[in-house]
């Protein structure tokens, strides 16, 4: 694809920057079929689960492009091995929202005493997560700017502990409502009782990755 070969030369972090984008729509999708879930049927969930699917692929095809456009010297702060893996846990990010919508269209979820909308506000938490950790990818150009150093270098290091403390508090949620799943009457069946476990757990995911992501761009830094 000429538009990110293009893109390396505009900018050695466009590319990330424009595969984030892709990962970001992932993302929004998600939040949409997450949101509808308490009107959807599962015929509406499984078509908006299929446009997620597309998304995850376009975001994939991006990461591939980008790998086959990637320069032997990139003649950037970092090497090519920092880069390559910031990329990867980016994409793992759009893989993990495609997880999450397939659990979703597989039958429909039972709506657990308080747990559903528990439920929101924990997925809310975890994109509060990953949008923190886009904003610092958004930070690269003036971090190449200034060398990975300086007032710049802090204000990022600054926003990484912030993605931290965010992903604190999705940690914490989790737990919470892996306990209630728990506790709720044994009258739940076991399909029911497998999807609401693997659903949370699949959401956490997202905001361990964003988390994931910040850290190693803050690695990245204390490594200049």
């Amino acid at each position: 694809m000429l538009t990110i070969a293009r893109l390396f030369g505009k900018s050695p972090f466009a590319p990330l920057q424009t595969h984030m984008d892709k990962v970001a729509s992932c993302v929004d999708k998600l939040d949409i079929i997450i949101k509808g879930l308490p009107t959807m049927s599962l015929k509406e969930i499984e078509n908006l689960v299929k446009e997620l699917s597309k998304l995850e692929h376009e975001a994939d095809l991006t990461k591939n492009d980008i790998r086959n456009h990637l320069p032997k010297s990139l003649f950037l702060p970092i090497d090519r091995s920092q880069f390559l893996e910031i990329l990867a846990l980016q994409d793992s990010i759009a893989d993990k929202t495609e997880d999450v919508g397939l659990l979703l269209h597989l039958r429909p979820l039972d709506s657990l005493d308080n747990l559903s909308e528990e439920l929101q506000i924990f997925f809310q938490k975890n994109i509060e997560v990953f949008h923190s950790s886009r904003k610092i990818i958004q930070e690269i150009d003036e971090l190449l700017e200034s060398s990975f150093g300086g007032i710049e270098a802090e204000k990022v290091k600054a926003m990484v502990e912030y993605t931290a403390a965010k992903e604190h508090e999705a940690d914490r949620m989790q737990r919470n409502l892996t306990k209630k799943l728990f506790s709720i009457p044994s009258a739940i069946s076991a399909p029911a009782f497998y999807l609401w476990l693997k659903l949370i757990e699949e959401i956490g995911a997202i905001a361990s990755l964003s988390e994931k992501l910040a850290n190693r761009i803050r690695m990245t830094l204390e490594l200049q």
